[in-house]
């Protein structure tokens, strides 16, 4: 038995590296997305290119339009003298906000009135938008504050200044809220769901389309042992992935990993149990390569949205909830960033442990019997 399985795993190998494409897809890819992943796709919204239509154009909304500047989240790119060249300019996609400040606004502060500020934000993109009011917000707030304390000292002497409520925050885990801290372990993740079910998914298809499958049906060689030979190489390459992504995660892209690499690997090994099986499973039921590709996709993408890797699970309907928890991705997602960024143990990762066990177990089940059934 061992030198059968021994042999399967040697034809499989050399099946793999023998088309230089293949070793492309195996390490190649992996670094490329984590590349796209760690520089081209993030939620840090900085330097918006910003208009200014100052009406009133006094000291007060002179400060106040250097505050919006020194916050660093603002850069003014064009003061503008009507609102047509501020809508041009938003249509064009120029800037991204449009600061108007109506006449009287130094006024009405003076007076004790409520000065009214206008932001005007492209809305087409409803994440960036929705930061930039925030920033734009938080800025007014405190050049609001700053106008209300120093009317008091006037009306009432520097002697008797009001008291103040100072916020302290502090992020855990990624202090300075970094994106790719939260978008580069997720990575592992996908690229190791994408490798093995593109490679496993195509194994058996392949053996039948080159009319190999024949010969190994004739040989003693047990259904058991057949999977061992198709699967276990993939899960080599699966580990294999996890490491070179690591590295070059934490090395070139300083995402800290604070938790035991030994507990990510063994989460990596249940994983792998759910991908390797549902490969496989996509395999036996198709009928050439083109089949297994398109079903894999069609199993990968809803995967991908479905587990919170870029959209927060919270924000979906509650009955699209509920299905996430049938996608391992989502619960190795948080196993993966728990023991990079929280450094948790297993004693807060073991329901997702578990989930991935289960989930694996039943994956290879289903996948054995349906191949059984093949053979005969």
């Amino acid at each position: 038995m061992r030198e059968r399985i021994k042999q399967m795993l040697r034809k499989e190998f050399l099946q793999i590296f023998r088309d230089p494409k293949m070793k492309g897809v195996i390490f190649l890819m992996p670094i490329v997305q984590l590349m796209v992943f760690g520089y081209a796709v993030t939620t840090d919204v900085k330097d918006v290119a910003t208009a200014v239509y100052d009406l009133d154009n006094s000291v007060a909304s002179r400060e106040l339009i250097a505050r919006f500047v020194h916050s660093g989240y603002f850069q003014i790119v064009e003061h503008v003298g009507d609102d047509n060249r501020a809508q041009e300019l938003v249509d064009r996609g120029e800037v991204r906000a449009v600061i108007r400040i109506n006449r009287g606004f130094h006024d009405d502060l003076r007076a004790g009135k409520t000065a009214q500020l206008q932001i005007i934000v492209d809305g087409t993109d409803s994440t960036t938008a929705g930061i930039v009011l925030d920033y734009s917000a938080k800025t007014a707030g405190r050049f609001s504050e700053k106008v209300l304390v120093t009317r008091f000292e006037r009306l009432r002497g520097a002697a008797e200044r009001p008291g103040q409520v100072k916020l302290q925050t502090r992020a855990w885990f990624n202090e300075n809220l970094e994106s790719r801290n939260f978008y580069v372990p997720g990575v592992i993740a996908i690229i190791v769901m994408l490798i093995t079910l593109m490679l496993t998914s195509m194994a058996v298809v392949r053996e039948k389309e080159i009319g190999t499958m024949e010969q190994i049906m004739v040989t003693p060689i047990t259904p058991t042992e057949f999977i061992l030979g198709k699967t276990v190489p993939f899960a080599l390459i699966g580990f294999a992935d996890v490491i070179l992504v690591t590295v070059v995660g934490v090395f070139w892209f300083d995402v800290p990993i604070r938790g035991n690499l030994l507990l990510l690997f063994l989460a990596t090994a249940l994983y792998l149990m759910t991908t390797l099986g549902v490969g496989l499973l996509i395999s036996t039921v198709s009928q050439t390569q083109q089949q297994a590709m398109m079903s894999t996709f069609f199993f990968y993408f809803p995967a991908v949205l479905l587990s919170g890797f870029m959209f927060p699970i919270a924000n979906m309907p509650e009955v699209i909830q509920w299905l996430t928890y049938l996608n391992p991705l989502r619960y190795f997602l948080v196993i993966v960033r728990g023991i990079f960024l929280k450094g948790v143990g297993p004693d807060i990762l073991w329901p997702q442990m578990v989930a991935l066990a289960v989930m694996g177990r039943i994956a290879l089940w289903l996948a054995a019997r349906r191949f059984k059934k093949t053979l005969a």
